[in-house]
């Protein structure tokens, strides 16, 4: 996945020589450079951890679940209630 950005920051990084001897084979395999596959590598690895971050992954019963309490949620407690309530009265809706 190469892109066409200009690149002005360096990294360094010291590997052992069996994983460069690795690193060299898979970019070369793909027609990269060490550098640019390193690069490449880093971005997909840095893609997939951010995203499993921000993606929520649900079981089917859990799905169901949370589906039903989307449509029929539970009564507030008396407590959450209350708050609701002293909310609306101090705060105004803006028209």
């Amino acid at each position: 996945m190469p892109t066409n950005t200009t690149r002005t920051e360096r990294v360094e990084a010291r590997i052992a020589p069996d994983v460069l001897a690795v690193v060299r084979r898979a970019a070369e395999i793909e027609g990269r450079s060490v550098s640019d596959f390193l690069v490449g590598a880093a971005q997909e690895v840095a893609r997939r951890t951010i995203e499993q971050t921000q993606i929520i992954r649900l079981s089917m019963e859990e799905q169901q679940r949370f589906a039903s309490l989307l449509l029929a949620p539970p009564a507030l407690p008396p407590a959450m209630a209350r708050a609701a309530k002293a909310h609306k009265k101090l705060i105004a809706p803006s028209r």
